[in-house]
Protein backbone atom coordinates (compact mmCIF):
# COMPACT_ATOMS: atom_id res chain seq x y z
CA UNK A 1 0.00 0.00 0.00
CA UNK A 2 2.57 2.73 0.60
CA UNK A 3 4.38 1.83 -2.50
CA UNK A 4 0.56 2.49 -4.38
CA UNK A 5 0.77 5.61 -2.42
CA UNK A 6 4.20 6.78 -3.21
CA UNK A 7 3.74 6.00 -6.83
CA UNK A 8 0.54 8.10 -6.83
CA UNK A 9 2.24 11.20 -5.52
CA UNK A 10 5.43 10.90 -7.61
CA UNK A 11 2.35 11.02 -10.26
CA UNK A 12 0.30 13.66 -8.98
CA UNK A 13 3.63 15.83 -8.29
CA UNK A 14 5.19 15.43 -11.78
CA UNK A 15 1.76 16.58 -13.33
CA UNK A 16 1.76 19.43 -11.59
CA UNK A 17 5.43 20.08 -12.26
CA UNK A 18 4.08 19.29 -15.88
CA UNK A 19 1.24 21.60 -15.37
CA UNK A 20 3.37 24.85 -13.85
CA UNK A 21 5.70 24.49 -17.11
CA UNK A 22 3.13 24.26 -19.64
CA UNK A 23 1.59 27.77 -18.04
CA UNK A 24 4.68 29.51 -17.91
CA UNK A 25 5.36 28.58 -21.26
CA UNK A 26 1.98 30.32 -21.67
CA UNK A 27 2.35 33.27 -19.22
CA UNK A 28 6.34 33.93 -21.06
CA UNK A 29 4.88 33.78 -24.76
CA UNK A 30 1.96 36.42 -24.03
CA UNK A 31 4.52 38.30 -22.00
CA UNK A 32 6.94 38.45 -24.92
CA UNK A 33 4.30 38.81 -27.80
CA UNK A 34 2.29 41.93 -25.77
CA UNK A 35 6.24 43.71 -25.44
CA UNK A 36 6.90 43.04 -28.96
CA UNK A 37 3.49 44.82 -30.07
CA UNK A 38 4.16 47.71 -27.35
CA UNK A 39 7.56 48.10 -28.90
CA UNK A 40 6.45 48.30 -32.31
CA UNK A 41 4.00 50.53 -31.61
CA UNK A 42 6.58 52.80 -29.71
CA UNK A 43 8.69 52.83 -32.65
CA UNK A 44 6.12 54.49 -34.80
CA UNK A 45 6.11 57.57 -32.28
CA UNK A 46 8.45 60.25 -33.04
CA UNK A 47 8.72 63.16 -31.14
CA UNK A 48 9.51 66.84 -32.37
CA UNK A 49 10.92 69.52 -30.82
CA UNK A 50 8.80 73.07 -31.83
CA UNK A 51 9.76 75.75 -30.11
CA UNK A 52 11.30 73.62 -26.84
CA UNK A 53 7.53 71.98 -26.70
CA UNK A 54 8.05 68.05 -27.49
CA UNK A 55 4.95 67.09 -30.14
CA UNK A 56 4.09 63.67 -30.78
CA UNK A 57 3.45 62.59 -34.09
CA UNK A 58 2.65 59.04 -35.60
CA UNK A 59 4.86 57.23 -38.39
CA UNK A 60 2.44 55.92 -41.18
CA UNK A 61 3.21 53.36 -43.57
CA UNK A 62 4.16 53.40 -47.19
CA UNK A 63 0.37 52.22 -48.73
CA UNK A 64 -1.10 55.20 -46.73
CA UNK A 65 -0.06 57.86 -49.18
CA UNK A 66 0.19 55.80 -51.93
CA UNK A 67 -3.00 57.34 -53.32
CA UNK A 68 -1.60 60.52 -52.84
CA UNK A 69 1.78 59.99 -54.83
CA UNK A 70 -0.58 58.38 -57.90
CA UNK A 71 -1.88 61.43 -58.60
CA UNK A 72 1.04 63.59 -57.48
CA UNK A 73 3.38 61.36 -60.33
CA UNK A 74 0.44 62.13 -62.90
CA UNK A 75 0.55 65.53 -62.47
CA UNK A 76 4.18 65.80 -62.20
CA UNK A 77 4.59 64.04 -65.27
CA UNK A 78 1.63 66.47 -67.16
CA UNK A 79 3.42 69.66 -66.10
CA UNK A 80 6.48 68.48 -67.51
CA UNK A 81 5.37 67.49 -71.09
CA UNK A 82 2.50 70.42 -71.51
CA UNK A 83 4.61 73.60 -69.60
CA UNK A 84 6.26 74.95 -73.10
CA UNK A 85 8.23 78.12 -73.13
CA UNK A 86 9.31 79.59 -76.21
CA UNK A 87 12.88 77.96 -75.43
CA UNK A 88 13.96 75.10 -77.16
CA UNK A 89 16.33 73.61 -74.63
CA UNK A 90 13.98 73.93 -71.84
CA UNK A 91 11.35 72.02 -73.75
CA UNK A 92 14.29 69.65 -74.38
CA UNK A 93 14.89 69.31 -70.83
CA UNK A 94 11.09 69.04 -69.30
CA UNK A 95 10.62 66.43 -71.98
CA UNK A 96 13.67 64.03 -71.27
CA UNK A 97 12.70 64.35 -67.23
CA UNK A 98 8.81 63.45 -68.32
CA UNK A 99 10.03 60.68 -69.94
CA UNK A 100 11.54 59.11 -67.04
CA UNK A 101 7.81 58.81 -65.99
CA UNK A 102 6.29 57.25 -68.95
CA UNK A 103 6.62 54.54 -71.06
CA UNK A 104 6.95 54.29 -74.83
CA UNK A 105 3.32 55.55 -75.02
CA UNK A 106 4.69 59.25 -74.14
CA UNK A 107 7.56 58.72 -76.38
CA UNK A 108 5.29 57.77 -79.60
CA UNK A 109 3.07 60.84 -78.48
CA UNK A 110 6.05 62.86 -78.11
CA UNK A 111 7.63 61.72 -81.75
CA UNK A 112 4.19 62.63 -83.31
CA UNK A 113 4.12 66.05 -81.99
CA UNK A 114 7.67 66.52 -83.16
CA UNK A 115 6.86 65.50 -86.68
CA UNK A 116 3.89 67.57 -86.96
CA UNK A 117 6.19 70.46 -86.32
CA UNK A 118 4.80 71.27 -82.90
CA UNK A 119 7.38 72.54 -80.67
CA UNK A 120 8.27 74.18 -83.95
CA UNK A 121 5.35 76.33 -84.09
CA UNK A 122 5.98 77.00 -80.22
CA UNK A 123 9.74 78.52 -80.91
CA UNK A 124 8.18 80.71 -84.12
CA UNK A 125 5.16 82.28 -82.50
CA UNK A 126 6.89 82.99 -79.58
CA UNK A 127 3.74 81.15 -77.60
CA UNK A 128 3.64 80.44 -73.72
CA UNK A 129 2.27 76.56 -73.31
CA UNK A 130 0.91 76.11 -69.19
CA UNK A 131 -1.39 73.79 -67.78
CA UNK A 132 -3.68 74.12 -64.59
CA UNK A 133 -4.40 70.51 -63.47
CA UNK A 134 -8.10 70.61 -62.53
CA UNK A 135 -8.51 66.88 -60.94
CA UNK A 136 -6.82 63.50 -61.17
CA UNK A 137 -8.50 60.62 -60.80
CA UNK A 138 -7.59 56.92 -60.02
CA UNK A 139 -9.64 53.72 -59.66
CA UNK A 140 -8.42 50.69 -57.48
CA UNK A 141 -6.91 49.02 -60.54
CA UNK A 142 -4.52 52.28 -61.19
CA UNK A 143 -6.23 53.05 -64.15
CA UNK A 144 -6.06 57.44 -64.18
CA UNK A 145 -8.15 59.90 -65.96
CA UNK A 146 -6.40 63.27 -65.64
CA UNK A 147 -8.45 66.85 -66.16
CA UNK A 148 -6.65 69.81 -67.49
CA UNK A 149 -7.27 73.20 -68.72
CA UNK A 150 -4.02 74.00 -71.10
CA UNK A 151 -3.72 78.36 -71.74
CA UNK A 152 -1.92 78.78 -74.58
CA UNK A 153 -0.60 82.81 -75.14
CA UNK A 154 0.59 84.56 -77.73
CA UNK A 155 1.81 87.72 -78.74
CA UNK A 156 -1.63 88.68 -79.57
CA UNK A 157 -4.26 86.15 -78.06
CA UNK A 158 -4.79 83.96 -75.39
CA UNK A 159 -6.19 80.33 -76.21
CA UNK A 160 -7.81 78.10 -73.52
CA UNK A 161 -8.04 74.13 -74.04
CA UNK A 162 -9.64 71.22 -72.54
CA UNK A 163 -7.33 68.43 -72.04
CA UNK A 164 -8.37 64.83 -70.89
CA UNK A 165 -5.78 62.32 -70.79
CA UNK A 166 -5.60 58.66 -69.46
CA UNK A 167 -4.10 55.92 -68.57
CA UNK A 168 -2.51 52.66 -66.38
CA UNK A 169 0.42 52.94 -63.47
CA UNK A 170 2.62 49.88 -62.68
CA UNK A 171 4.83 50.08 -59.30
CA UNK A 172 8.73 50.48 -60.68
CA UNK A 173 11.59 50.86 -58.57
CA UNK A 174 12.14 54.62 -56.98
CA UNK A 175 15.16 56.45 -58.20
CA UNK A 176 16.23 60.28 -58.22
CA UNK A 177 14.82 61.10 -61.58
CA UNK A 178 11.02 58.81 -60.17
CA UNK A 179 10.56 59.25 -56.82
CA UNK A 180 7.49 57.91 -56.81
CA UNK A 181 8.51 54.51 -58.23
CA UNK A 182 5.57 54.58 -60.41
CA UNK A 183 5.46 54.65 -64.46
CA UNK A 184 2.74 55.71 -66.91
CA UNK A 185 1.63 52.77 -69.23
CA UNK A 186 -0.55 53.30 -72.19
CA UNK A 187 -0.94 56.62 -72.12
CA UNK A 188 -2.99 58.05 -74.16
CA UNK A 189 -5.43 61.86 -75.47
CA UNK A 190 -9.06 61.72 -74.61
CA UNK A 191 -10.43 64.70 -75.06
CA UNK A 192 -8.01 68.24 -76.70
CA UNK A 193 -10.25 71.06 -78.01
CA UNK A 194 -10.77 74.64 -77.31
CA UNK A 195 -12.55 76.10 -74.74
CA UNK A 196 -12.23 80.10 -75.37
CA UNK A 197 -10.32 82.54 -77.37
CA UNK A 198 -9.41 86.00 -76.69
CA UNK A 199 -7.49 88.33 -78.77
CA UNK A 200 -5.00 90.51 -77.02
CA UNK A 201 -5.60 94.59 -76.76
CA UNK A 202 -2.95 96.33 -79.04
CA UNK A 203 -2.73 99.70 -77.79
Amino acid sequence: MMIQNLEKKMKLAFAVSLGSFVTSLLIVGTVCAFAFRFAEAQRKKIYVIDHSVPLLVAQTGQRVNRTVEYKAHVNLFHLLFFTLPPDDAHIKHNIAKAMYLVDASGLAQYNNLKEKGYYNQILASSAVLTIRTDSVQVDARRHFRYYATQRIERESSVLKRQLITEGDLQEVPRTENNPHGLLIKNWKTIVNKDLAYAEKKTF
